[in-house]
């Protein structure tokens, strides 16, 4: 194991001082929320802090999700009364789907990135080619941020725009990668195609969607050493990957559960759960936020000599929705597309991963197929899901009656 491995001496702590660190953290934090926003002030008034010492009265505790923040939200704009009143002004404000606004920037490593950076090998001094996006959504930004904390430079690539994308790596020769998966293979393809030498990447943070065996094995082939991570616009990093490759490793700065999915009370040992996690952000303090996203515990320690939790990754979503190109993609998305066309009798998005690329299908059952109709039907999806979509007319008959609006049919090998 090299010397510098570790990033700083909490991912070696003993667990249970870590726990009992964090259950004090969190009583502190309970305060301050409670004291300094409208939004907990409120859903908190008859918790005592000190109350708070365990799993089993953590439970207690009502869990947060993204609908109860989009309706306070609305009710109380910008943040709903979420983000503490003497804060100041928020350098950055980012929007996620939702839509849920969140308030970024003005610390140094906010979205606690730099640990998963360190850990896929990235040190001060390396050039990192970020290709996460920049505008509305914070991963970009995010990023950015904790790569200055721990002394990296940013290209700050951003989607789209590959060819450029590939002359900027060929001749500033950067040694880290963060972005999708699937954009550094097509980078990587490109670079082959247009003769470019891309042999300076050499680790990489990759993110947003599935990171297959496949693709992990084509860039490592090529000498690019990916790891995975997982976040939200809301918490930032939550798990992330390290050089043992066994699971996720949940970040030091939350408290991290598995609760029963859409409950509140913790599940069995080795059951699927839903993670809820609590900041210690005191800009933006959230406690017990249900992220919506399904994972389970691992048993035993990492063979990396970190000793915090680990999980199996992302699972899925605890309700009827997907993640699909770093967005999330609601039910209700697919029910207002087919609410903007009378002709829609019915509606399915198909999610699919031939040769390791995600395609988005909206398979549609209509009254009359006339001319133009598909076309339309894809500008909508573009409209209201900010992503690029397919459009099959199908029979109804080919559409399951089973409820459901989304099928996400994409395979991990």
């Amino acid at each position: 194991m090299a010397a510098d491995e570790h990033y700083d001496e909490l991912e070696t702590r003993d667990p249970e001082a870590r726990r009992a660190q964090q259950m004090e953290a969190l009583r502190a934090q309970i305060a301050h929320a409670k004291a300094k926003t409208d939004f907990f002030a409120a859903l908190l008034a008859d918790i005592a802090p000190q109350d708070i010492t365990d799993q089993k009265s953590l439970a207690t505790l009502p869990v947060t999700r993204k609908p109860d923040i989009a309706r306070a939200q609305e009710a109380a704009p910008p943040f709903g009364g979420l983000a503490a009143r003497d804060a100041g002004h928020a350098p950055q404000v980012f929007m996620s789907p939702g839509p849920v606004y969140e308030p970024g920037g003005g610390r140094p490593d906010y979205g606690r990135f730099a640990r998963c950076l360190w850990a896929a090998g990235m040190r001060p001094g390396d050039l990192i080619h970020n290709t996460f996006a920049y505008h509305l959504t914070p991963a970009g930004a995010m990023v950015e941020n904790s790569a200055h904390a721990m002394g990296c430079s940013v290209f700050p690539g951003g989607v789209g725009n590959t060819e450029i994308q590939v002359q900027a790596i060929g001749r500033l020769r950067p040694r880290g990668y963060v972005g999708t998966p699937s954009f550094l293979r097509i980078l990587v393809e490109k670079g082959d195609e247009m003769g470019v030498d891309m042999s300076s990447l050499q680790c990489g943070v990759v993110g947003a969607e599935a990171l297959t065996p496949a693709v992990r094995d084509l860039l490592s082939a090529r000498g690019i050493e990916v790891t995975n991570s997982y976040g939200t616009a809301d918490i930032g990093l939550i798990a992330y990957e390290t050089s043992a490759r066994d699971g996720m490793l949940v970040d030091e700065g939350i408290l991290f559960e598995l609760v029963e999915p859409n409950g509140t009370e913790p599940v069995a040992e080795g059951e699927v759960g839903e993670i809820v996690v609590s900041t210690f952000n005191s800009v933006y303090p959230l406690i017990r936020y249900g992220t919506g996203d399904l994972s389970q515990l691992l048993p035993g320690r990492s063979p990396c000599g970190r000793s915090n939790t680990r999980i199996r990754g992302w699972m899925g979503r605890a309700d009827q929705s997907a993640k699909f190109k770093g967005m999330f993609v609601h039910a209700s998305n697919v029910m207002e597309l087919a609410a903007r066309h009378p002709e829609i009798k019915k509606a399915r998005l198909v999610l699919e991963n031939p040769d390791s690329v995600d395609q988005m299908t909206l398979k549609v059952a209509v009254s009359e197929a006339r001319n133009g109709l598909a076309a339309e039907i894809e500008q909508s999806i573009q409209n209201v899901l900010k992503l690029r979509g397919a459009v099959a007319i199908v029979e109804a008959g080919d559409l399951p009656d089973d409820g459901r609006v989304i099928d996400d049919a994409r395979k991990l090998d």
